[in-house]
């Protein structure tokens, strides 16, 4: 049986190789990224040069689509390509962030589905099949005419509210930034059996919110807005304060992916809201890793066993549920 093999572009360097560690803690045995140029001419244009045999090989690109956001998709469809070519058995992207999601369909007249042209491209590029966290629209699976694994991040999530708050756990409420957020705080709040609340939020024009009300009771609650993108803090922050005039004791946030463009990171800094928690789906920066109240919980020992279940062919969503994830994470979260 061949070796599950793994291979990064320049989009998240730290997460590959993280995953690569706990792969080795798993297998027993050392797991290596493959050792690869990828670089740019002058010009700018990607080039990528295999340096190990990789025929007939289990191929997992590891990958994100972040900022930029087209030099790291091009870099993972030329990576594909030079697999292909090399005759790779079956090539996996693992995408820990897979951008364009946002653009899942169309809400005005003469606009785009960004997010159907990259799922055609990827599959274009010879990708047999996707590893991606919280997808911004699950509905997303369904553009790809391969298998889409789509892991998340509630159950990470769950583990760290249960181990942060384990002394006042009857205080905490899950909140909603937003009415279409719900499924994803609805999750989280069963898994910790919290009670539920949400942020409506009016917006008199694209980018500016004209009027936000709490749809429940958070007097004396510690409240954990829940969402799976955070790109200028603007509503997030807007929310926590709207959540303390409406009695809530402490403002706390999880999100799963931190783009933080911007002016974000000075918005959390100076927000009401106590910490912000992401994952390392997108490689921080060095202003996110330097502000006191932003906290990173890692995916590197999720997406290690995601990428060997999918290689032995046994069960990925076996990941969903927290008595799974609860022993590979037992070194960052006590029983």
């Amino acid at each position: 049986m061949t070796e599950p093999k793994l291979i990064a572009g320049n989009a998240n360097k730290p997460l590959a190789k993280a995953i690569a560690r706990r792969m080795s803690l798993h297998r027993g045995m050392q797991v290596n990224l493959v050792d690869a140029r990828v670089e740019r001419f002058n010009d700018q244009e990607i080039f990528v040069e295999v340096y190990e045999n990789v025929r007939g090989e289990d191929m997992f690109i590891i990958q994100p689509t972040s900022n930029p956001a087209n030099d790291n998709l091009m870099e993972l469809l030329i990576i594909a390509d030079a697999l292909k070519r090399s005759s790779a058995a079956r090539i996996t992207a693992v995408i820990p962030y897979f951008g364009y999601a946002r653009q899942d369909r169309r809400t005005k007249a003469r606009t785009p589905i960004s997010a159907k042209l990259v799922s055609n491209l990827i599959t274009e590029a010879g990708i047999d099949r996707v590893l991606t966290l919280d997808l911004h629209a699950t509905q997303i699976q369904g553009f790809f005419d391969i298998p889409v694994d789509n892991l998340y991040a509630a159950p990470i999530f769950a583990l760290d509210v249960m181990h942060t708050f384990r002394d006042r756990r009857a205080e905490v409420m899950v909140v909603s930034p937003d009415v279409g957020g719900v499924a994803r705080a609805r999750e989280l709040a069963k898994r910790i059996n919290a009670p539920l609340s949400i942020v409506d939020k009016r917006r008199e024009k694209p980018g500016e919110i004209a009027e936000m009300t709490v749809i429940g009771d958070v007097r004396g609650k510690t409240c954990i807005i829940v969402d799976d993108i955070c790109d200028t803090a603007g509503t997030l922050c807007k929310a926590a304060e709207v959540l303390m005039d409406a009695g809530a004791t402490e403002v706390h946030s999880y999100i799963t992916h931190g783009v933080l463009s911007g002016p974000a990171v000075e918005r959390i800094r100076n927000s009401v809201m106590k910490t912000l928690v992401i994952t390392d789906s997108i490689e921080p920066t060095d202003a996110v890793k330097a502000a006191p109240n932003i906290r990173i919980v890692p995916t590197a020992p999720m997406f290690a066993q995601a990428i060997l279940n999918t290689w032995n062919g046994t069960s990925v969503s076996s990941l969903f549920d927290m008595e799974t994830l609860t022993p590979i994470y037992e070194g960052f979260y006590s029983r």
